[in-house]
């Protein structure tokens, strides 16, 4: 049986991984055109995970060799995980940022993902579309009715939040930061909120 590269090619952009390892596995070359069509993906595309993110930066990466280095050796206290949790929000937010970092001026956008607690009574009169479409989760795994994301205003607690004041994790685009706060909603969860 003969096959052609072009074809190949073209099998290889729309097969699932399994397909893909055989396709690499027979035809060698192929796993150049593999790196190029993966590299060229947008962001959102290569980072889905905390994994993906490391990848992304590589594991050279500064925030990436600081965070394997504090794995392995710290013992994380559930009042502490948030540490932890921001750590891994500092690697995705460089993943999804490609190299752009804020420079805090004055004439800067910067983007934040934004977040509202919802009571059961106001997500009863919404679609189930609507929930979907904002990754909706439960607060229930997490204590005290003060502890919330923001929007909730309270001041001197997890909720509070002012976009005179800059912050790390902010991303170049709206899209990224919408992006992040509902891809990985669980993390901003365990950052902004306390567990029980």
């Amino acid at each position: 049986m003969e096959i052609k590269i072009e074809n190949a090619k073209a099998a290889l952009k729309t097969a699932d991984e399994s397909v893909k390892k055989v396709l690499l596995a027979l035809l060698p070359e192929l796993k150049e055109t593999e790196a190029q069509t993966a590299a060229n993906r947008p962001i959102t595309e290569r980072v889905k995970t905390f994994e993906d993110a490391c990848r992304e930066l590589g594991e050279d990466n500064h925030l990436v060799e600081q965070y394997r280095v504090i794995d392995e050796n710290a013992d994380f206290t559930s009042d502490s995980h948030d540490i932890f949790t921001y750590l891994k929000l500092r690697i995705i937010a460089a993943a999804l940022n490609e190299g752009w970092k804020p420079q805090f001026t004055e004439d800067e956008e910067r983007w934040y993902p934004w977040f509202t607690l919802w009571t059961e009574e106001k997500l009863s009169e919404k679609s189930d579309e609507w929930k979907a479409d904002r990754h909706l989760i439960s607060t229930g795994d997490y204590s005290g009715d003060w502890a919330g994301f923001a929007c909730a205003y309270s001041f001197n607690a997890p909720s509070d939040t002012n976009t005179s004041i800059g912050s790390r994790l902010c991303f170049k685009s709206e899209a990224l930061a919408t992006y992040c706060g509902k891809q990985f909603i669980s993390l901003w969860a365990d950052f902004n909120m306390i567990k029980k």
